[in-house]
């Protein structure tokens, strides 16, 4: 379902999915450049199956003229092009905005996020105080690296070392600055080796890091801590 949140300068689309019990510790879903995407989506249902009540806020919902049509063959570019559009800092404050709704519900609340979500994650987790946070190859991550000392979340961390924007050395030097994190590499894989697009899945690395996230989560966000 979707719902919108009250972000004090407007109201933002959030789709919801919600666990089979109706309750458990809440997670915020961020999305990659196209959007909340089926794929995204996917993972929402997929999390929600698990026991958690699952948020993706839309966050390119103040940008106008957005079209991120999945078939069309310069959707790379076209995602390119309206975050060149995107203000950060109201990104950051949105997702806030949403990780509040969730924790309003009086649950554990953690942060996932994949590719341009796993660095903004990275940043509402330095903004804000969830209990957990997981990032996939986080893209904005080298700039945010002051923000370190600020994320006391729990957190797992995903990256490809094939990723040709996070080559080898900067992702060296990001886990330099990630303190006691748990981080994980995979060999051959390139940049959103999750999403299931051809160009980017690569289907080892994507199945073997959902399989540590799940683990992940139930170690850290446990179910029973939500249920009733």
């Amino acid at each position: 379902m979707t719902l919108e949140i009250d972000t004090g300068t407007g109201l933002m689309p959030v789709h919801v999915w919600e666990p089979p019990s109706g309750n458990g510790p809440g997670l915020l879903l961020l999305q990659e450049i196209f959007g909340v995407s089926d794929y995204i989506k996917e993972r929402g249902a997929q999390l929600a199956g698990l026991g958690y009540f699952v948020a993706a806020p839309e966050i390119f919902w103040r940008l106008d003229d957005v079209d991120l049509d999945p078939d069309a063959p310069d959707l790379l570019d076209r995602a390119i092009a309206v975050l060149g559009r995107l203000d950060w800092d109201l990104a950051v404050s949105d997702s806030v905005a949403a990780l509040e709704y969730l924790r309003g519900r009086d649950t554990g609340v953690g942060v996932i996020g994949f590719c341009f979500g796993g660095g903004l994650g990275f940043n509402v987790a330095a903004a804000s105080t969830p209990d957990v946070l997981v990032s996939y190859y986080g893209s904005a991550l080298p700039d945010l690296l002051e923000l370190a000392p600020k994320v006391d979340a729990v957190s797992l961390h995903h990256f490809g070392d094939a990723d040709e924007y996070l080559p080898p050395e900067t992702v060296d030097r990001i886990v330099a600055s990630l303190g006691d994190a748990e981080v994980h590499r995979y060999p051959g894989a390139g940049h959103a080796f999750d999403n299931p697009m051809p160009a980017f899945h690569h289907q080892e690395a994507s199945a073997l890091a959902w399989q540590r996230t799940v683990e992940f989560l139930s170690r850290t966000l446990p179910i029973e801590q939500g249920t009733s």
